[in-house]
């Protein structure tokens, strides 16, 4: 399947329907009166995050929605029919972003979240809805109102507890790889990494999150150079990342560093996240220079790297075990939060 994380659509909510003009004949009954109906709704239209989706690649080739016209309203006091609503279902973590592509319209971050985003027009009123003592025998109905239309993105921020960030070929692939059962693609050079992959950590029965890989950042990126920044808004909502830095590199305080000015341009939060630092691949390194490196890093960053290697799977639980220890703090400080709105005096 396609990964695509972002799209442009036009929605059209119905027209509603016309009151109908009428008036009552029946053989021997000599005072029949209006009885024009009144016109039905149009259809709304709606967009709801389901389970089950993690792309946007249904709506590449459907990117028109329109809801139908509501019924017409007809003799003997017959209402039209409500026009039936258009829902568009798309992965938790879609937002819906105005046609200028920065105004929020709704945030879909958790499953069974439903938003309508253009209300059907109302349906006209038929003759008989005008009748009364001076008006006994009205000869005009109203048409039904016009529906709304927009033309809008959406955009998907995958739904993600810890993201990877790091140079290409950093090793974030292969360490997705030795944490979960993720599968991705994995070479020895750069921009394997496409497009982002999750994969789901399990430390015990108790301990599972979820992991998100992304394309590696290059200097520039914030500038659109190699892939740009357009995936970083995917870990835009993890609890903390996992930078990690390639140990066989000369550099790896400039490689450090790179990543961070990158982060900050991107801006969202990402410079502030917790930030678990990882000096990867350290079976390629003998003693001495896996010291030296270290020392290097923890000079630039100001904090002692964890030393790992996703192809060996040497320290790999530690560096989990110490994401879930940032996922848990954030996991409890929301369900607090969300309790302390709840609760009112």
């Amino acid at each position: 399947m396609k990964f695509l994380d972002q799209c442009k659509i036009y929605i059209r909510s119905g027209d509603g329907g016309g009151g109908a003009v009428s008036f009552r004949r029946e053989k021997f009954i000599e005072h029949g009166g209006p009885d024009g109906g009144d016109g039905g709704r149009g259809g709304d239209v709606w967009i709801e995050a389901v389970e089950g989706l993690n792309t946007l690649i249904d709506y590449r080739y459907q990117q028109h929605f329109k809801a139908g016209t509501g019924g017409h309203g007809m003799g003997r006091d017959r209402h039209g029919a409500n026009a039936p609503d258009v829902v568009m279902k798309v992965p938790v973590g879609t937002q819906v972003l105005a046609e200028d592509k920065e105004t929020l319209i709704a945030d879909l971050a958790h499953e069974g979240d439903r938003v309508r985003l253009a209300k059907g027009g109302n349906g006209g009123f038929g003759n008989a809805y005008f009748k009364g003592p001076i008006n006994q025998a009205p000869r005009h109905a109203n048409p039904g109102l016009p529906g709304a239309e927009r033309t809008i993105w959406l955009r998907l921020k995958l739904i993600a507890d810890v993201g990877l960030a790091g140079l290409p070929n950093a090793g974030k692939s292969t360490l997705l790889a030795a944490a979960s059962a993720a599968r991705p693609k994995i070479a020895d050079y750069p921009f394997t990494t496409l497009v982002p992959n999750l994969g789901v950590v399990d430390l015990s029965t108790n301990e599972r999150f979820v992991i998100a890989d992304i394309p590696g950042l290059i200097e520039g990126a914030s500038e659109g150079a190699g892939l740009g920044t357009r995936f970083l808004g995917h870990v835009e909502r993890t609890a903390v990342l996992i930078h990690l830095v390639d140990g066989t590199q000369e550099d790896v305080a400039a490689a450090w560093r790179t990543i961070r000015q990158e982060l900050k341009a991107y801006g969202g939060g990402l410079a502030d996240k917790p930030e678990i630092l990882a000096l990867n691949k350290i079976d390629a390194l003998d003693p001495e220079t896996r010291a030296e490196r270290a020392a290097e890093l923890e000079a630039a960053a100001g904090v002692a790297p964890m030393l790992v290697s996703g192809v060996s799977g040497q320290g790999v639980t530690a560096l989990l075990r110490a994401a879930w220890r940032q996922v848990l703090a954030a996991r409890t400080a929301a369900a607090t939060s969300s309790e302390a709105e709840a609760w009112a005096p």
